[in-house]
């Protein structure tokens, strides 16, 4: 396929912006409506995963965290100064989960 210069430009940049090669962008457009739909689904999609990879690392080290505590309170009988302060990070990270998941929800839709 030969292109004028000037698209060659215009191909290459919108390649390297969606960080994809030319062919594929040119496959993306040609099949998916557009290479910047692909790419953007694709970005929407990384990130999915980096969120939910941070977020179980969060959750691993709360649990661990209260694993810990429950094991004192039950040998002590009396419950740690930490123990308040794990459960509020606790609720938070759960109440991140559901804002991230309506979001994904609504974009969804």
């Amino acid at each position: 396929m030969k292109v004028s210069p000037e698209e060659e430009g215009q191909l290459l940049a919108l390649a390297l912006q969606y960080k994809v090669t030319v062919p594929k962008l040119l496959v993306d457009s040609a099949l998916a409506g557009g290479a910047a739909a692909a790419a953007a689904n694709e970005s929407v999609r990384h990130e999915v995963i980096a969120q939910m990879f941070a977020t179980h690392r969060l959750l691993a080290g709360l649990a661990n965290n209260v694993n810990q505590m429950a094991k004192a309170t039950n040998a002590t009988g009396s419950v740690q100064a930490e123990m308040v302060a794990t459960l509020t990070k606790v609720r938070e990270v759960a109440d991140h989960i559901d804002r991230f998941v309506d979001e994904l929800s609504e974009a969804s839709s």
